[in-house]
């Protein structure tokens, strides 16, 4: 689709169930009923970043600041493959603790237990992203946000957009299954710029994309502006799907933070991965990127047994794959 079917849609909204119909359809074609999951862990929320819309920036001093060593982030992975997870999940802010070194040795350490690793821990730089790649890592998320450039800078303060950038294209040199995406309903947002960011992730043949809404955080700068709409968030997810037929797309928490049957519907509407959270119930809370997120007092095998049965009450199964973008 070019940029102005792509805009005609967002614009209209009298053919969404028509549009998610869709998308679901070329999901179920190219991708198949499994659903994937991603155990994920959230080992640090300090971050030198200063994010407008972000719980966890640094300029926020309400929030109780943590980090996770070595060998509980092990325990919790070790948990997680005794519950079936094929992949895990390494997410923190921009935390300079978590050297290279200290990475590599943790990276290791999860490859032992026979899983694929993604890691989400920021922008890097080529021979550091090279070296985690070395030690095993074989996924990245970074999502772009936006890739309206005047946006970018209003909500990335002391940030570059070109530096993002050039991380994703480097991220695909190296071999790096790469995960990117977009926050959807940040102020001054336009449908043109939405329009852009799906056709970027097509132009980046980004492995997975992931699709959230804008949620409002009483400790940011954007504390008065309104949440993002739950359906404009479904549309641009679905609208990924039918440009990227064979990605892997997942139905994010935030969706069901303002919706919730929101992860259902995404997996409905095109998304075939679900990332439940394993890590210990002490820690969730403090990861607060955005207010109101699901299961935060809950163990991981609750949130485990609750999602596959909400997957498999709509007729689709948890795949016993890695989960690997099958082109």
């Amino acid at each position: 689709m070019n940029k102005k079917e792509i805009l005609d849609i967002l614009q209209d909204n009298t053919n969404n169930e028509q549009l998610f119909k869709k998308a679901d359809k070329i999901r179920h074609d190219n991708v198949g009923d499994d659903v994937h999951l991603r155990g994920l862990i959230e080992f640090s929320n300090i971050c030198k970043r200063q994010c407008k819309y972000c719980g966890l920036r640094s300029l926020n001093k309400e929030v109780e600041r943590y980090r996770i060593q070595k060998n509980e982030i092990i325990d919790y992975v070790h948990n997680a493959v005794n519950l079936g997870y094929k992949t895990i999940v390494l997410q923190s802010g921009e935390d300079d603790y978590y050297s290279v070194n200290r990475m590599i040795e943790i990276i290791k350490l999860i490859k032992e237990f026979d899983v694929a690793l993604t890691l989400s821990i920021g922008e890097k730089t080529y021979d550091e992203y090279r070296e985690y790649k070395k030690a095993g890592a074989d996924r990245y998320l970074l999502r772009i946000e936006t890739t309206d450039k005047d946006l970018y800078k209003e909500m990335h303060p002391y940030a570059d957009i070109e530096n993002r950038f050039r991380c994703l294209y480097d991220l695909k040199r190296l071999g790096y299954e790469v995960g990117t995406g977009c926050l959807v309903g940040l102020p001054n947002q336009t449908l043109e710029s939405l329009a852009d960011d799906i056709l970027f992730f097509k132009e980046l043949d980004a492995d997975m994309v992931g699709i959230g809404p804008f949620i409002s955080h009483e400790q940011t700068p954007l504390k008065d502006y309104p949440n993002g709409d739950f359906w404009l968030a479904l549309k641009v997810m679905a609208l990924t799907r039918i440009n990227m037929p064979t990605i892997n797309i997942p139905a994010t928490t935030a969706m069901e933070t303002l919706n919730p049957n929101g992860r259902i519907i995404a997996l409905q509407s095109g998304a075939n991965v679900v990332m439940p959270n394993v890590t210990g119930t002490e820690y969730r809370a403090k990861y607060e990127i955005y207010p109101g997120k699901i299961c935060i007092n809950d163990k991981p095998e609750k949130c485990r047994g609750c999602i596959e049965n909400k997957i498999k009450s709509i007729g689709r199964d948890i795949s016993n794959d890695y989960g690997f973008h099958k082109k």
